[in-house]
């Protein structure tokens, strides 16, 4: 479970919490991206008539930013391409702000307390 972040005038959490909130973070981060590749996936497989395979490899490509493997053959593939390459995009950016939150806070936590003397 992820909880709100500690207030500046509270102090700094300590190191074992700061690793579980850094793997809780992970976590989320993680099954929204699971959940994504799912969605490429059972989209290549509905709308190309890919195999299970050939679909995990397209979805992770896009996902990661690649592009796809298989040139797309139906329109309607490739339309899914298109809106799930700029949702994968979307989707890949929150994730990347999921996992960098607790340390941007904690960084910012630290250098509150550093300035306060």
């Amino acid at each position: 479970m992820i909880h709100q972040f500690e207030h500046r005038s509270q102090p700094m959490l300590p190191r074992a919490q700061f690793l579980q909130r850094l793997l809780n973070h992970g976590l989320l981060a993680a099954g929204v991206l699971l959940f994504t590749l799912g969605i490429g996936i059972l989209g290549y497989h509905q709308t190309e008539g890919m195999g299970w395979l050939d679909a995990l490899l397209n979805a992770s490509m896009i996902l990661g930013g690649m592009g796809p493997v298989t040139e797309l053959q139906t329109t309607a593939g490739k339309l899914f391409a298109s809106f799930y390459a700029l949702f994968s995009g979307v989707v890949f950016l929150a994730a990347a702000g999921m996992m960098i939150a607790p340390l941007a806070h904690r960084l910012l936590h630290w250098l509150h307390l550093e300035s306060e003397g």
